[in-house]
């Protein structure tokens, strides 16, 4: 009999393990949500050297520029003359006020300047950034 009493007692001091999951599972799907994505520009440049560089925060857009004059957004090789529109449809997918660019330090400067037209033909309330390395 005190065999059965002692297999009664460990069963009902059995720890029910559903509401600490349910709470791992509300907490991971918070954290997903919440979480802001960076979309880089697709490729590594040879960025020049800034003294004063600070970090931007709430970047969502980069434009990368090579020393060949090639221009990448989103992991996509892309002219000058589209940049408008691509600027356009990432900023309908998730809004930002700075766009990055990160260009090259053999880049013509020519090439900097059109694609710099080009984010400012999209919107006045964009603030263009160029990165440096620090």
């Amino acid at each position: 009999m005190a065999r059965k009493q002692r297999f009664r007692e460990e069963e009902e001091a059995a720890v029910d393990m559903t509401p600490m999951l349910d709470i791992v599972f509300i907490m991971l799907i918070f954290f997903i949500v919440t979480t802001s994505f960076v979309k880089e520009a697709g490729i590594e440049v040879n960025k020049p050297k800034a003294a004063q560089a600070t970090k931007q925060k709430n970047a969502n857009i980069f434009i990368a520029i090579r020393s060949n004059g090639e221009i990448w957004v989103d992991k996509q090789q892309i002219d000058v003359e589209r940049i408008s529109a691509k600027i356009e449809s990432l900023l309908a997918e998730q809004p930002t006020e700075v766009v990055i660019i990160q260009a090259d330090k053999e880049a013509k400067h020519g090439t900097v300047v059109k694609v710099m037209d080009q984010i400012k033909a999209t919107g006045d309330n964009l603030r263009i950034s160029i990165a440096g390395d620090q």
